[in-house]
Order: C-alpha cells, then structure tokens, then sequence
C-alpha cells in the first residue's frame, strides 16, 4: 500500500469535480505529486495518535478528504478542497520534528498494527525514513496552499 498526493490547480479541480472518472488518470502526476511510500500509515498515527481517525488540524494531511472518483486499490481517492488545504497546511507548520519524535513510540505503533508493521526496529524508522517523509508531506502542503491548490490523496 502506497500513499500518493497530487496537487490540483483550479482547472484540474473544475474537470475532476465535472468528471470524477478522471481522478484515476492523475497518478503518476509528476513535480506536482507526493510520493510517501508505506510512511503514510505511520505517518497518520504520529499526527493523529490514532490508526484511522481525523483529529487535529494535520489530521487530514494523509486520510482526510471526501471520496471521489473509482476506486484505486484501497477505495477511491479523497479529495481537499483549497480551504481544506490551508488548514492542513498550517497545522502540518506546528508541528515540529521534536514534537513528532516525541510522538514515536515503536511499541505503540507495533501493537496498533500500523502499517507497514517495521517499528520494533528502532529509531531508524524515525530518523532514516518518518521524518524525511513527514518533511515532504510538510513542504508538499505549504507549496500546495502558497498556490491555492486543492490536494488529490490516494493510497493504493
């Protein structure tokens, strides 16, 4: 399961809103998509402290959004509209990388199943692959709301 993000600009938002068909042609999206591996899970959990709910002004960043379009592997895409995307991006800017280290806690995630079930390894996970992942999430929504963007996610 792979997390993708893509950026939509107003036309690209007017056709998939007129056409929600056309959502499954937008990944791969080039420059304007994120691409967070299996991170997204683990990601969500430090963000949210829980596996699936939305809490927070981050919470959205990975699984917020309102469905639309086909299916694409783990149920259709979701979609932020610009409003949603500022919001997002704001809350992503408070957190810090020390508030998000102190938010892993490797056991936690093990025993809540979050995906993709390789947090006993240690700190690595956090420093070799969580942080630059939530560091690109982070300047992926900033770019995004810079430019009034509406946000495109899917996992799949």
């Amino acid at each position: 399961m792979i997390f993708n993000a893509r950026r939509l600009s107003a036309e690209e938002l007017a056709a998939v809103l007129a056409d929600p068909e056309k959502v499954g042609t937008l990944f791969p999206g080039g420059p304007d998509e994120l691409n967070l591996d299996k991170a997204w899970h683990g990601l969500h959990y430090l963000l949210t402290g829980t596996t699936y709910e939305i809490r927070g002004d981050a919470g959205p960043a990975i699984l917020g959004g309102d469905p639309i379009g086909p299916d694409l592997g783990m149920g259709p895409a979701r979609l932020l509209m610009p409003d949603d995307v500022r919001i997002v991006a704001a809350g992503l800017d408070a957190v810090d990388d020390a508030t998000l280290r102190a938010s892993f806690d490797p056991g936690a995630m093990s025993e809540a199943e979050i995906y993709p079930h390789i947090w006993d390894d240690g700190d690595d996970e956090f420093d070799g692959y969580l942080l630059p992942n939530f560091t690109a999430l982070r300047d992926f929504y900033r770019d995004a709301a810079a430019s009034g963007d509406a946000v495109l996610l899917a996992v799949t």
